[in-house]
């Protein structure tokens, strides 16, 4: 490896290399001159990192995977709807609020999906319907704020709005604690937008219990990318959320409405807005909605505390949450001060030392993104929701928690294996969790499930390389035989659904749409079912390597042999003589011929990126892909072609489409990078790690760069686990196996503590940003 000026060493310990999942050996103390640990975290956290510049994240109060997420919601007033298009609900650069709601999810690409039950405080009374728009054509009762006045940190939020009420949150695992403090002279009211979920609601319940001080009730929503799939398939309900909200000061006024009636001292209603009817078609209209408000009696003092607790099985389930975790007496202080504790149990996982702060800032800031999802769904009482409306559900003695939002295609390539490295029994449940909803959903493993619905987004079958890479790494508290078996299942027998082109493109049903196709020809031909054929033959050539490694783990040889033979369906998608200098993953027809057109700067046969970019979709055989590529130094060749422009300028981002450069923004590519350690030059691996990692990722965790941080969708930290695993130095290129790729660490001491109680550790003396080459490297003193 050639060397950079001052070049630095590194050393891992670990029980080997080559499989750390499977056991990591205690290791002697760093050396003295080591730089020290961070020794506070959750301090380092800056929750508005990829709040703006399309990372879709939400700056709330929220506990490490948790259920509740009470953060800020935007509104905006476009085509006569009055709902936030951002898929997260928050936008940095919008600073107009709605009010506060329950639950949210982090980086999606998709329009708004949870933000379900919005509290809003008014410095004021009720005049008009909180669903109507008032004269500016923005949503009745809405308020602004600024920066200035905005702060979060894990586990709290704050914020003082304009009208002046001072808003302080905060989260345990399944409920919130409020601090509103209204401002002198003006009436307290709080309203609840019971209907008002992100992308509307089917229907609403609220009742407002004066004696009890106490307002509860339940929406039923759903939605996600609903109004991206022309079908209107995905536009429907598939979850209810109860909710109990308990406050410290009596009601002197209450009140209900729905859509433009107020009912003046109504302490019930029902109610939704529906999924579409807007002039833009897809969003919920403006002017329908269902919620209550109640006014306080501040006699005794302006502050209003409440205590809210949330469920996905009952009324009684959310009253059992609220009880259990956010007790009578307990305060928002208490509740902050614990969720911190949380937040650094999790990200105290893994100690840097080293680096500048910010670069400190942008790791731990990253490692918070990883760790919010997947979702607990399971209640104080080990209940869930079963999936796809299947009933009330018991946790068996072996399972801690069922999880539920799960973005598969985003997810599979590093995040679910940062988790499962970091701590394997929660990989276990994860993998347990997809395994259970699979089981409810009549053998149907969805890649994008979102609270107890199956959206089917994106493409591929990536449960299947989840569950593989979640074995390798050390979570196999799992039923790793029904696993197996369900899973080979859905390789191997194709379903109706799989039959269907219902949902297409974006969110097409069946788990391998058109297998039957595949399993005729060995690749999926021009037309198929999926969104992107050229892709889905990649896709599932990934899936069926990760069933082939679950097999040979499981001793099941004849299987791994023949899902290890069907992984390499991706050399019958390639055309060596795809353009007239390079050969490229190509669209074919049923007969065998090529779909005539290629041009690798478009999109056509692929999701999110071109055939430029997909040409490198093998992760689990490279020297294979290099072969057909003319050899290493043909790739190699391509590879600079890829991440740099004709004058070597590096080019890492640009759009999905009229591009034959890197999106390392996007996941398509982020794992091309570490190809070059395949092909014989491992120092252009770090050297491009390096760029990505200072061009796009560094010195955007502080509150003075905006607060842009993460490049694109963090897609539920499925971009985020990225940057913590190269910041390591390390990459799981082959996502269903524990082999680590390396590169340059950014910083000079790392220590990975897993929760089984052991520990990996990576010394790195000289470590820096602008030392990007490694001279050597030890495991293990060899």
């Amino acid at each position: 490896m050639r060397a950079q000026r001052r070049t630095p060493r590194l050393l891992i310990a670990a029980a080997a290399a080559c499989a750390l999942g499977l056991g990591l050996l205690p290791v002697t103390a760093m050396p003295a001159q080591a730089a020290a640990l961070v020794t506070d975290p959750a301090s380092m956290v800056n929750p508005f990192v990829g709040t703006s510049n399309a990372g879709n994240t939400y700056p709330g109060a929220v506990a490490p995977f948790g259920m509740l997420a009470w953060s800020p919601d935007n509104t905006v007033l476009s085509g006569g709807s009055m709902h936030s298009r951002n898929p997260s609900g928050y936008s940095y650069d919008n600073n107009r609020t709605r009010g506060f709601s329950l639950t949210h999810v982090s980086g999606a690409g998709c329009a708004g999906l949870s933000g379900d039950i919005p509290f809003y405080p008014l410095a004021g009374n009720v005049t008009t319907s909180p669903s109507k728009a008032d004269a500016d054509g923005n949503l009745a009762y809405t308020n602004t704020y600024t920066h200035a006045n905005e702060s979060a940190s894990p586990g709290s939020y704050a914020v003082k709005l304009d009208s002046g009420v001072d808003v302080k949150l905060a989260a345990t695992t399944r409920t919130g604690s409020g601090q509103f403090t209204y401002p002198t002279g003006s009436d307290a009211t709080m309203l609840v937008r019971t209907s008002d979920s992100l992308m509307g609601s089917e229907n609403s319940s609220l009742t407002i219990n004066q004696a009890d001080k106490t307002i509860s009730g339940w929406v039923k929503s759903g939605n996600f990318c609903g109004s991206f799939v022309g079908d209107g398939s995905l536009q429907r309900s598939y979850y209810t959320v109860y909710f109990t909200a308990t406050f410290d000061k009596a009601f002197s006024a209450v009140g209900t409405w729905k859509d433009s009636a107020v009912q003046t001292g109504g302490t019930s209603q029902t109610g939704g807005t529906g999924y579409t009817g807007a002039t833009d078609a897809g969003y919920p209209p403006a002017g329908k909605g269902a919620g209550g408000y109640v006014t306080f009696d501040t006699s005794a003092g302006r502050t209003v505390n409440v205590r809210v607790g949330i469920s996905y099985v009952s009324a009684a389930g959310a009253t059992a949450n609220l009880a259990a975790e956010n007790p009578a007496g307990t305060t928002l202080d208490q509740v902050k001060a614990q969720t911190k504790e949380a937040w650094n149990t999790e990200l105290g996982r893994i100690e840097i030392g080293g680096g500048t702060a910010s670069q400190q800032r942008t790791f731990y800031s990253s490692l918070y993104h990883s760790l919010l999802h997947p979702n607990i769904i399971d209640d104080v009482d080990r209940t869930y929701p079963g999936f796809e409306g299947t009933g009330t559900k018991t946790l068996p003695a072996n399972q801690d928690h069922q999880y539920t939002t799960y973005s598969g295609w985003d997810v599979y390539r590093s995040q679910i294996q940062l988790v499962t490295l970091l701590d394997p029994d929660r990989g276990s449940d994860i993998a347990q969790s997809l395994l259970n909803q699979a089981t409810q959903n009549n053998g149907l493993w969805d890649r994008w499930t979102h609270v107890t619905g199956g959206t089917h987004v994106m493409v591929g079958d990536p449960s299947a390389v989840s569950v593989a890479s979640i074995y390798a790494f050390g979570g196999t508290r799992f039923d790793t035989e029904a696993a197996y078996q369900s899973l080979k299942t859905a390789a191997t027998v194709p379903t109706a659904k799989d039959l269907s082109r219902q949902g297409k493109n974006i969110g097409v049903v069946g788990q391998r749409p058109s297998l039957d196709k595949f399993l005729a020809l060995g690749y999926y031909p021009d037309g198929c079912n999926a969104w992107g054929c050229a892709n889905e033959t990649l896709e599932v050539a990934a899936a069926d390597y990760g069933i082939a490694s679950l097999a040979k783990a499981l001793g099941k040889t004849s299987d791994y042999e023949a899902f290890a033979a069907r992984s390499q369906s991706w050399q019958k998608q390639f055309n060596p003589y795809a353009t007239d200098t390079a050969g490229y993953f190509q669209n074919r027809k049923s007969d065998g011929t090529w779909t005539p057109g290629l041009d690798p700067s478009q999109d056509d046969g692929f999701v999110e990126a071109t055939a430029a970019t997909y040409v490198w979709m093998v992760q689990h055989n490279p020297a294979g892909l290099f072969d057909v590529m003319g050899g290493n130094a043909a790739a190699i060749e391509r590879l600079d072609d890829f991440f740099k422009d004709s004058s070597g300028n590096w080019v890492l981002t640009g759009s999905w489409n009229n591009n034959t450069h890197s999106n390392m923004d996007n996941e398509p590519s982020v794992a091309v990078p570490w190809l070059y350690n395949y092909a014989g030059a491992p120092w252009k691996t770090q050297e491009t790690i390096r760029a990505t990692i200072k061009q796009l990722w560094l010195d955007r965790a502080d509150a003075s760069a905006g607060s842009k941080g993460i490049p694109g969708n963090d897609d539920l930290g499925g971009m985020s686990s990225w940057f913590v695993f190269a910041s390591m130095g390390l990459y799981p290129q082959s996502p269903a196996r524990a082999e680590l790729t390396v590169a340059a660490p950014l910083f000079e001491s790392i220590e990975v503590h897993r929760a089984n109680g052991k520990t990996l550790t990576i010394s790195t003396p000289g470590a820096a940003v602008d030392q990007a080459y490694i001279q050597s490297m030890t495991v293990d003193g060899t």
